[in-house]
């Protein structure tokens, strides 16, 4: 039985400035390092990057000792890298993350591998605390019960033929996560606790963010 991890590190980082986000250090380590040493420490067999063009040989430089990992040209959106890499390499099981999420422990990352054997599809994820308002037109127009709503985060782990599957289907669509296409398959996705320090690193404020959590893990 194997499992592998995809990564996805293809975006150009628009919002964070001049530098590549993945590429930004905390505390002297490349954010993309620590993301990938979570994985590296865990039960996935192999771990498969999609990253930018541009960024390619910085991330064969950064992972050049490591042993267990390939470095692949990703897509114009985070489908299509995910998707190229699933034809990568096939596998029993596979667990997608996103590279701009450093945060992530390999506890999780255990607890995922595992539950994926059972339930064929999962997501991590939190609920969400604050209170959502339906807005249109600059005017608010609903209170939305969040008792029932919840944040997605990654990894998200699938049954690799179930999310291949998937990824045929909708070749060429624009899905912003790879549970979102399972469930307009119509099949269930189960939910794993996550944690609100898992965040996304986005803008140069998350930086500082992440240092602060840092000291706590």
């Amino acid at each position: 039985m194997t499992i592998n991890a995809i990564i996805t590190a293809g975006g150009t980082s628009s919002r964070f400035g001049t530098k590549n986000k993945l590429l930004e250090k905390i505390n002297g380590i490349e954010v993309i390092k620590y993301t990938v040493d979570a994985f590296r420490y865990s039960n996935v067999d192999k771990i498969i990057i999609c990253a930018n063009i541009s960024i390619m040989q910085d991330l064969k430089n950064i992972f050049k000792d490591y042993g267990n990992i390939d470095i692949i040209e990703g897509g114009d959106t985070r489908q299509q890298s995910v998707y190229n890499g699933l034809k990568h390499e096939k596998c029993d099981y596979v667990i997608i993350h996103d590279g701009a999420r450093p945060l992530i422990t390999t506890e999780l990352i255990n607890v995922c591998v595992e539950m994926v054997k059972e339930v064929k599809a999962l997501s991590v994820m939190t609920k969400t605390i604050d209170t959502i308002k339906e807005v249109e037109h600059g005017k608010i127009v609903k209170t939305i019960d969040r008792s029932k709503l919840y944040n997605t985060q990654t990894p998200q782990a699938f049954e690799y033929d179930l999310i291949m599957k998937a990824h045929r289907k909708y070749e060429g669509s624009n899905f912003t996560d790879d549970a979102g296409m399972v469930e307009k398959m119509g099949e269930a996705v189960y939910v794993v606790d996550g944690s609100y320090k898992n965040i996304k690193i986005t803008t140069q404020s998350d930086i500082e963010l992440a240092k602060v959590y840092l000291q706590s893990m």
